[in-house]
């Protein structure tokens, strides 16, 4: 692979040259740099062509993206494709990440390393979600792009813990690693993978990627978000000090097990390393891991009964929509964290103040009532999708304060 220097300008497919302006990191496959171009920051990918199963599928595969266009304006679609270098190396313009996005690996670790600019010393951020509705909404989120993906006719070939970027005031996603998006049944242009994100028949290399591996790996992906943890990572892979690529294949591939299966606890989380995955496993409502559950024992080796999009989207709106804001204390948890005054109002554990319920006509839920609620499409149609537009909101009446109604946001 050519390397490209600060100053160089890399001639695009067709027409006009992009000069290089800084680096932003190292992949397994590729070195990402900054580039200028029509007067535009852009992010160049350029490949290491010694890491491709087949450069020509990779580049074909980056033509076919590029003339079919993006799912929607989530994903950090490619835009130019570079003319070849003398020793076949390419790569390709995408859009620059918004610096209010982090990646998903520093969400995961809870901090990210900055360097001070005066001084270059690296310093420790905190990068944590501002809300409880803020996790969830990006839950929700990572569920619809596989469904928009899918919905393409694409799946993902390879994704790592920077195949997403989050706004973690928001929940605002976007996707990454998009020239790792193929058209569905198209075989791999690349070697190996994140064995936390792959599904086990890839790991032990009996099948090609497709809608069922997606699965598998949306599946991992919410996991690892909403737990902070490797469902396949407990006590019997950490016992492994050293994982050889045998041992991979044996943890997350011939002998996966996950780590809360209900019939063998021998891969159970270890306290002091999994700490996260056990605090959260008590945290979340038993709808969450119940499905959790069905995804890593009935979906581990049966590509057939993963959880598809629309169970995901089901208990993720649940959840998003049992989030209670007190509003008299703010304090703010899931439901199951409130007392039931009865069936139909929950109860602060802080300040006592009373939280009404609504019953929805489709759900076998009640959604919690309180200033600032939001009600969405999908809350109020059985056959829609739509968990992001809102159609009502809980509003407190202005002159007299204590008295509350819905406002049609519609």
């Amino acid at each position: 692979m050519i390397k490209l220097e600060i100053g160089h300008e890399v001639e695009l497919e067709y027409g006009g040259r992009a000069a290089i302006t800084g680096i932003i990191g190292k992949g397994i496959h590729d070195i990402v740099y900054i580039a200028s171009y029509n007067g535009t920051q852009w992010a160049l990918k350029w490949y290491d062509i010694d890491k491709l199963d087949d450069p020509e599928k990779m580049l074909k595969n980056l033509k076919d993206n590029v003339s079919d266009g993006a799912p929607n304006n989530k994903f950090m679609w490619p835009k130019y494709i570079t003319k070849k270098y003398s020793d076949g190396s390419f790569g390709f313009l995408m859009e620059m990440k918004p610096e209010s996005f982090e990646y998903l690996v520093d969400i995961l670790k809870g901090y990210k390393i900055v360097n001070e600019p005066e001084t270059g010393r690296a310093n420790k951020k905190n990068v944590r979600f501002s809300s409880l509705f803020a996790m969830t909404a990006s839950a929700l989120n990572i569920v619809n792009a596989f469904r928009k993906l899918h919905k393409a006719e694409k799946t993902y070939q390879y994704l790592d813990d920077n195949g997403f970027f989050i706004n973690a005031d928001t929940g605002a996603i976007l996707v990454g690693g998009c020239d790792h998006i193929v058209r569905n049944g198209d075989a791999k242009a690349l070697k190996g993978g994140m064995p936390g994100y792959m599904a086990p028949e890839l790991v032990k290399g009996v099948a090609c990627p497709d809608i069922n591996t997606d699965r598998y790996t949306l599946a991992a992906s919410l996991f690892k978000l909403l737990f902070r943890g490797d469902p396949l990572e407990g006590r019997k892979v950490v016992n492994d000090i050293c994982l050889t690529e045998e041992e991979i294949l044996r943890h997350y591939g011939e002998d996966a097990l996950f780590v809360y299966d209900p019939n063998d606890d021998s891969n159970r989380p270890v306290r002091g390393i999994h700490d996260s995955v056990m605090k959260f496993w008590e945290t979340y409502p038993d709808y969450i891991k119940e499905v959790f559950t069905k995804a890593f024992t009935d979906g581990l080796n049966d590509p057939s009964k993963r959880v598809d999009e629309s169970e995901w989207q089901s208990v993720l709106t649940r959840l998003r929509a049992e989030v209670i804001q007190c509003p008299m204390c703010g304090r703010t948890n899931f439901a199951r964290f409130f007392d039931k005054a009865d069936h139909k109002t929950y109860k602060c554990t802080n300040c006592r103040e009373e939280i009404p319920t609504l019953e929805m006509s489709h759900h076998k839920w009640r959604t919690p009532v309180f200033k600032g609620a939001k009600i969405y499409e999908c809350d109020i149609y059985s056959d829609s999708n739509d968990f992001l537009t809102v159609v009502g909101e809980v509003v407190e009446n202005k002159l007299r304060p204590g008295v509350f109604g819905i406002k049609n946001c519609s």
